[in-house]
């Protein structure tokens, strides 16, 4: 091969010879350094190369083209590649490792920038779709109301959605939340709703204990973020809620219930009241979960999550589901039927009992203003719904009911050792002092129903 010292007019001015796909310029200068031409016509068709022997391999390398490499640095480089070929290393085993290395380098990097650039709201996301397959339905949506920031139309009213208590430490990065960002969060939303914020910071706890227990989030948020002084201070105590109907109230309770138009909001306030049940347990109803024949009601509980408990169905709340039954199983008119047929839709009755046209999925979703109208056409203080749960547990004192009946009926925890692990009341015996609550609550609410004829006609239900 002949060889040239490699010069700038030299790689300007050589192409590739007629009739070859590629010729090469050696240099005298550095052993196994080319400048190589090929006849593709391409704006980079020349490069330094760099070709020698490694024990019986021969090896050929590029370098890189005229246009970023200058001769002095091509030579340096080829020199390189020679003292790594004399050490008896294979500078493309050695390129390649480099570049994996590099990549690794870059990958932790970015990963690196992505977890200290991670906000809240991120995370937030993140901690939510981990734990949806094990929350109830009303505990992930409390978690996305909590954090949401408003500013949207309202799907019920009129006006925009409010921002939720969370929302202000969303846009921040995790490293961000100081106990002092943390406790002057706490201390601006207690002054409106101190409730929320107290749920809040609850919530945000369970929230960092998560982040710290995942490689990818774990030590990003101040270790004493929720424990530091200032910031337990800061948590407001809201007084526990005692909303709850007297003896007195039944009366006029009833007769205004019983008054409103919608008698599936009616039907369903009377249920809560008259079980204890949890709003959404008696909401989520199903007619399914209605056993007429043998007088029981299964509920989805928020402590057996996986198996729910079963209750009896009391002669008294046995009637208002059968009329809602029947109710539900009425076609409609025809002039209903040709809207639906219009629109390529057929009539089902709805699977829920207590079901609702407006809904989005179909069952009661708001029965509280209806509530409160009522409460307010009988002169009645202001209950939550919650409050009809607590009042049936107060009630039921009344007819000296055994606590632990009470409990099993409305799902509460065990309360003591016995309770845990010695008490399996069968449904017989619920029944027996569910209906004494039942018929003494009625009683006292001047509520004219005979429960024999009633239980003649649950005999026929199908």
């Amino acid at each position: 091969m002949a060889r040239v010292k490699l010069t700038a007019a030299r790689v300007r001015d050589f192409t590739c010879e007629p009739g070859k796909q590629q010729s090469f310029l050696w240099d005298s200068e550095v052993p196994g350094l080319a400048l190589r031409a090929t006849a593709k016509g391409a704006k980079r068709s020349k490069s330094f190369i760099f070709q020698a022997r490694l024990g019986e391999r021969e090896m050929r390398i590029t370098i890189g083209s005229p246009a970023d490499w200058g001769i002095t640095d091509a030579r340096e480089e080829a020199r390189r590649l020679q003292r790594l070929i004399d050490a008896g290393r294979d500078p493309r085993e050695e390129k390649k490792a480099a570049t994996e290395a590099d990549r690794a380098a870059a990958v932790a990097r970015r990963t690196t920038e992505k977890r200290n650039s991670a906000t809240v709201a991120e995370v937030w996301r993140s901690y939510l779709d981990a734990h949806k397959a094990k929350w109830s339905e009303r505990h992930y949506q409390d978690h996305v109301n909590l954090a949401q920031a408003g500013g949207d139309k309202k799907k019920r009213g009129k006006g925009l959605t409010v921002a939720g208590p969370l929302a202000p430490l969303m846009p921040l990065k995790l490293s961000d939340l100081a106990p002092e960002r943390v406790a002057t969060w706490l201390r601006d939303e207690a002054e409106d709703r101190p409730t929320n914020a107290e749920q809040s910071y609850r919530k945000l706890r369970a929230f960092i204990r998560w982040c710290d227990e995942h490689a990818e989030f774990s030590g990003l948020v101040p270790a004493n973020v929720y424990s530091a002084r200032s910031v337990r201070d800061a948590v407001p105590r809201p007084k526990a809620k005692d909303d709850c109907l007297q003896r007195e109230q039944l009366r006029p309770w009833f007769e205004s219930v019983c008054r409103i138009a919608n008698p599936v909001i009616s039907s369903y306030l009377q249920a809560l009241l008259l079980t204890g049940a949890r709003r959404e347990e008696m909401a989520a109803l199903r007619w399914d979960d209605v056993d007429f024949r043998w007088g029981s009601l299964h509920l989805s509980d928020k402590v057996e999550t996986e198996t729910g408990r079963v209750i009896p169905l009391t002669p008294y709340l046995a009637s208002l589901l059968l009329e809602l039954r029947r109710i539900n199983e009425t076609p409609p008119n025809v002039r209903q039927m040709r809207r639906l047929a219009a629109k390529g839709e057929t009539w089902e009755p709805s699977p829920w009992v207590f079901s609702s046209k407006t809904a989005a999925d179909g069952k009661l979703a708001e029965p509280r203003i209806a509530h409160h109208k009522a409460l307010d056409a009988a002169a009645l203080p202001r209950l939550s719904l919650h409050g009809l749960r607590r009042s049936f547990g107060t009630l039921a004192e009344w007819c000296e009911v055994p606590v632990g009946v009470v409990a099993q009926i409305q799902g509460h925890k065990p309360s003591a050792l016995a309770e845990k692990h010695y008490r399996r009341r069968p449904l017989d015996l619920l029944r027996m002092w569910h209906e004494r609550v039942e018929a003494w609550i009625l009683a006292e609410a001047k509520i004219d129903f005979k429960p024999e004829e009633a239980q003649r006609g649950l005999r026929a239900v199908p």
